[in-house]
């Protein structure tokens, strides 16, 4: 028996290198030239938060084709989306070289409240794409304190309900069946693969049997992997297939198989060796008709690698794949006949032997409450040499769960996998995690179901038709000039734009063009800024009516709808974790987080004292024993020492030219603009006359005065400007930085915090020097616990990379 085995096995391998002689016209094709596409990926330092905590991110934003860092975009627009798909917030992030990072608070001041939510970041440009290059990424808020105390007493209203209607659906199981190449051919050996799932989408274990027309069984079933497995059939005209299926839970029912068509071709895929083989099968009736001669085409990402076309002159033909032409990731092959048409494809992921080596390791695996932990990381080639890579890193507290085999979305799987399949994959990390040794098995029938119908890549992605979304180096400052109570454009006017922010100011000059429009593009600022426009003709005069575009670019629609969610899909915060982080907030007496100091007041207060500018030369406060008097330029002169008025024009006596105003922030550019300020409503003046006022350049030369006016009052003698325009616009997100403890400067409350945060460490940016080594520190909290560190980053090269390391903290 074991003898006759291995004659047909080397009878087998004999005629397979005989097929694989027979194509070999193939040819790799040289790259098209292609557009430039956008992938980005968002890393968080968790998938869960109470309510009150922050949310820290870190974003890549790379090629589509290369996976390298790409230096395109530079806004990048990342939005909180709530259960009722509004959105809550959003940060202009500032992406430099294809990295960028910031943060959320999840508390009260944006609406957040327990449930689950959406983080999608985009930018411009990606845009014209569509949906397919918009990051997505769910994750949950919960509030321990009404959770944990609910689920002391007694499942609430919403819980039970919850509860029936998993009930309800468990029996409605959906089971699909996708023939390998795209169809069944008549005698045409066909490997079929299956999927099933329940009403969540959840995978279901399933087992069966298949039976012809006559109801004779011609092949067995056995799911091996969340719900998928494949099964071999040859199939005959005229049979009707269909599967008799039995569930784990003991369910059984029937589903039919696709049809049976006459003639047609097949492609088919197997790892051989170690070597990539596919095959193209066809019947006798095809050949006869259509001659034989067929087309192959082989791309990754868009990109041909392979192209070459071939005269059948069997059945079946064989060939291999030359993959160390091509990129890791998945890879498509289609099949066309004698007249151009697709007749079958096939989608198999290539995976690449990396010269890499990144290790991440903790100088010890034990730690006692509050020690400092010395991370240290490798990024070397596998002769040593040092990699440049990009890289953020988290530090979490598991809160007693289990997260060894944590499978969820990942820099490799995103950038690899669920980037280019459409729908919801579950458990995509698995397909990365080389400790699961049948996982590129299992990656294969994932790309045999899933991705038979919903591969992303089909066609070369192209921009909208509808509308064309620019390239964003910065902001844009823009609109147009018309002639006052008319529309026709003032042509050649010159405008002045004053931006003027917690960093300083800047003055920039721009022309209205043959139509009147004029553009101020590539501006970075950061946080609320003062803007001030105003138009003037070649004499100096303001002349025209400035009819600015909105600042703001539109938010993509949201369309992430999880209202009454608890009935579509199982929370996915474990009772364990909500159980041990509401245990360690009480012991060490941390509040809700959403009813103290995490709520932002926006009621309206009293104006701080403090300057814009740094420290003023001098400052008066107005109080009840300022002096009364006629106009503004009297109180000037009268409260701020060493000011000249004369024809109403105000200057310092050190100085022959008059002073820079500044009015709440924004720069006047012709003091005629004070007339319409009652001294009645200043609250305070400050003069600038040292270094403080060279923030401003060549207009802050002969000093400045900066009027703040109280808040709620308005200037009765104000009127109508058309020619200028002052608001206060939003740049890029000013993030945070990750708090950490100080022993020299001790603050109680955010201590006392930090001691049991469940994000323990976040580092947006750890870089490896030339060695590709990087070390890393931090302090632990103060909760005895496990800690689990999470590395994800991208290298100059496009490898993506996930590293994870474990450690207790002991009392």
């Amino acid at each position: 028996m074991t003898h006759h085995s291995t004659k047909v096995k080397k009878g087998l391998l004999l005629c397979l290198i005989c097929l694989l002689s027979t194509f070999n016209i193939l040819s790799a094709q040289e790259k098209k030239s292609i557009t430039d596409i956008e992938k980005i990926y968002v890393h968080t330092d968790r998938d869960y938060y109470v309510l009150g905590e922050d949310l820290w991110y870190k974003a890549y934003v790379v090629n589509a084709y290369s996976h390298q860092l790409f230096d395109y975009s530079n806004v990048l627009y990342v939005e909180l989306i709530s259960p009722e798909s509004k959105i809550l917030a959003r940060n202009k992030t500032l992406i430099q070289e294809g990295l960028g990072h910031g943060d959320f608070k999840l508390n009260d001041s944006i609406g957040a409240k327990p449930g689950r939510y959406q983080l999608r970041a985009y930018t411009n440009y990606s845009r014209n794409f569509g949906d397919d290059f918009i990051f997505e990424k769910d994750f949950e808020i919960i509030d321990v304190y009404q959770q944990f105390k609910t689920e002391e007493t007694d499942l609430n209203a919403d819980q039970a309900k919850a509860a029936k209607t998993i009930e309800a659906k468990e029996n409605q199981i959906d089971i699909q069946f996708f023939p390998e190449g795209g169809s069944l051919v008549h005698n045409v050996p066909s490997a079929v693969a299956f999927k099933a799932t329940d009403s969540y989408g959840n995978p279901v274990e399933v087992k069966g049997e298949i039976y012809d027309s006559n109801n004779q069984l011609v092949s067995l079933f056995l799911g091996v992997h969340n719900g998928m497995g494949k099964f071999q059939l040859k199939p005959q005209l005229g049979s009707n297939y269909y599967a008799k299926i039995t569930t784990s839970s003991g369910l059984t029912f029937e589903k039919q198989l696709p049809e049976v068509i006459e003639t047609g071709y097949l492609l088919s895929y197997k790892k051989y060796q170690n070597r990539d083989i596919v095959s193209i099968r066809t019947n006798a009736k095809t050949m006869a008709e259509q001659g034989g001669q067929v087309s192959i085409s082989c791309n990754t990402r868009g990109i041909n690698y392979l192209e070459g076309t071939q005269q059948l002159n069997k059945t079946v033909l064989s060939f291999e794949l030359p993959t160390q032409r091509f990129t890791e990731g998945i890879s498509q092959i289609t099949l066309y006949d004698s007249k151009g048409l697709p007749q079958s494809e096939r989608l198999v992921y290539i995976e690449k032997s990396q010269d890499l080596q990144v290790e991440l390791s903790t100088d010890k695996n034990e730690y006692v409450i509050g020690e400092h932990v010395h991370l240290n990381l490798k990024s070397q080639t596998k002769s040593g040499d040092g990699v440049l890579a990009s890289f953020s890193l988290s530090v979490a507290d598991t809160n007693g769960s289990n997260l060894t085999n944590d499978y969820s979305s990942n820099i490799c799987s995103h950038f690899l996998l669920e980037s280019d399949i459409r729908g919801k994959i579950i458990d995509p990390g698995y397909y990365f995690d080389k400790r699961n040794k049948q996982r590129l098995a299992h990656l294969d029938l994932l790309l045999l179901t899933q991705g038979w119908r919903n591969f992303l890549w089909k066609t070369m992605p192209k921009p909208s038709a509808d509308r064309y979304y620019e390239v964003e180096k910065g902001f844009e400052i823009t609109g147009n000039v018309k002639q006052l109570f008319g529309q026709k454009p003032k042509v050649g006017l010159n405008l002045t734009l004053a931006l003027m922010g917690e960093k300083g100011m800047n003055i920039l000059n721009a022309e209205t063009d043959s139509l009147g429009h004029f553009k101020f593009d590539e501006l970075m600022f950061v946080g609320k800024t003062n803007m001030f426009l105003n138009s003037r003709n070649d004499r100096g005069k303001f002349r025209g009516e400035i009819v600015m575009n909105p600042f703001e670019t539109k938010p993509m629609p949201a369309n992430f709808s999880v209202k009454d969610s608890i009935f579509l899909e199982p929370v996915t915060t474990s009772e364990k974790i909500i159980e041990n982080v509401y245990r360690k907030y009480a012991s060490f007496g941390i509040a809700a987080e959403n009813v103290l100091d995490a709520v932002e007041i926006t009621a309206t207060k009293k104006r701080e004292s403090t300057s814009l500018h740094g420290i003023a030369d001098f400052t008066y406060e107005v109080d009840e024993n300022s002096p009364v008097v006629n106009d503004i330029y009297q109180f000037i002169q009268l409260t701020i020492p060493g000011t000249i008025v004369t024809n109403d024009t105000v200057r310092f006596m050190r100085f022959s030219g008059p002073a820079h105003i500044i009015l709440d922030g924004f720069p006047l550019f012709t003091q005629a603009d004070l007339d319409f300020v009652l001294p009645e409503n200043v609250e305070r003046i400050e003069a600038i006359k040292g270094p403080s006022a060279a923030i401003y350049g060549a207009e802050g030369a002969n000093g400045v005065i900066a009027i703040y006016t109280k808040e709620g009052t308005t200037n009765t003698t104000e009127k109508k400007v058309f020619h200028s325009i002052k608001k206060e616009i939003e740049g890029f997100y000013a993030e945070r930085t990750f708090y950490t403890p100080n022993p020299e400067e001790p603050d109680f409350e955010k201590d006392n915090k930090a001691a049991v945060r469940n994000t323990i460490f976040w580092s947006p940016y750890v870089h490896p020097d030339a060695t590709g080594t990087a070390k890393v520190s931090f302090k632990n909290t103060k909760v005895e616990t496990q800690a689990k560190v999470t590395l994800e980053g991208i290298t100059a090269s496009g490898i993506p990379v996930v590293k994870h390391a474990f450690y207790s903290i002991k009392k």
